[in-house]
């Protein structure tokens, strides 16, 4: 199942060029054109799902599966010691585009990228959050 109008679809059905990191019957993975660091890929899935939240458990698992087994690529075989991965499920956590997707980036001791958020914190006391959070 593809949406005509999603670019990610588009790659991952062959209609738009990409560059492929990694393929397997559900998932695709490549590099960002954005270019804003060295390696930036991106790991989606070839169904359309918009994201995690409605993905299904077995195109989520292989997506996990995926960006596992290329961010040790990336530290095994190429030289970087650990990546960030990243996702953003909605447009109020900034999500911008509506096709389910990971950040690997790659990362270099020292490399001073910044890429994990700094957040402003919380007054609300944990026996609070947990009564609202907990399943």
């Amino acid at each position: 199942m593809k949406n005509d109008d999603c670019i990610f679809c588009k790659i991952a059905n062959g209609e738009s060029p990409c560059y492929k990191i990694f393929e397997n019957d559900y998932v695709l993975a490549f590099l960002d054109i954005s270019k804003d660091c060295f390696g930036h890929t991106l790991v989606v899935p070839k169904k359309h799902f918009e994201n995690m939240l409605d993905c299904n458990d077995k195109y989520l698992a292989e997506c996990a599966k995926a960006v596992k087994k290329i961010s040790n690529h990336y530290v095994n075989d190429c030289g970087f010691d650990g990546v960030n991965v990243l996702n953003a499920s909605g447009k109020c956590a900034e999500q911008t585009v509506m096709h389910l997707h990971f950040h690997i980036i790659p990362r270099k001791n020292n490399d001073n990228m910044h890429t994990f958020p700094k957040f402003d914190g919380t007054n609300v006391d944990f026996e609070k959050q947990l009564e609202m959070l907990k399943m």
